[in-house]
């Protein structure tokens, strides 16, 4: 692992890089552990803003996961939070590597305000971006895909949204293999 808290510490563009964004406490550490297989690949906490750099994973040479800090409320002083924040918005910008962003929402919430703005400025920079809902086990089957519906409904007039919300469960197994497919596709050149 590489913490990063500068641009000039990024590593190389060498690789292709999957980021994974999302609020607070979303569960991007448990999910990236579940695709992983590795128990504590990340680190999960229960603190909200525990992740104050970008976390680079290399997975075998052939491609990086980034684990970008949480946005939202964070147990951080502001000027923390705005520098991760900044250093993360320079990074998703310029990182030419960058297949795509796993947006990752907590599916008994939905979609927030704030995932909006993130949302907007993905768009606006031309950052492809795919919504992954996580903790989908804490929801009724039926409420899980009515979730997952409506989230696909918000997301159809947006330019850099990638059309296929994944539905996921890192304590239940629920949808890892299938992400796990498409990000090695991803990892492969397939088109973004």
């Amino acid at each position: 692992m590489l913490g990063v808290v500068s641009l000039d510490t990024l590593p190389p563009p060498d690789l292709p890089e999957i980021a994974f964004a999302g609020r607070s406490n979303v569960g991007k550490s448990s999910l990236i552990n579940a695709l992983t297989g590795r128990k504590s690949l990340a680190r999960a906490s229960n603190e909200p803003g525990r992740t104050r750099e970008l976390n680079f994973f290399d997975l075998g040479g052939r491609l990086r996961i980034v684990d970008l800090p949480g946005y939202g409320f964070a147990k951080a002083p502001k000027p923390v939070v705005e520098r991760w924040t900044r250093l993360t918005q320079d990074y998703l910008r310029g990182r030419v590597n960058l297949k795509r962003v796993l947006l990752l929402i907590d599916a008994r919430h939905g979609l927030k305000a704030v995932d909006e703005g993130v949302m907007k400025a993905l768009d606006e920079a031309a950052v492809s971006y795919q919504i992954v809902l996580t903790k989908a086990d804490k929801l009724k089957p039926g409420e899980a895909a009515a979730r997952a519906q409506a989230t696909s409904d918000a997301i159809k007039r947006r330019p850099a949204a990638f059309p296929v919300v994944a539905l996921t469960s890192s304590a239940k197994g629920d949808g890892i293999a299938e992400l796990r497919a498409a990000i090695t596709q991803m990892a492969q050149g397939a088109p973004r």
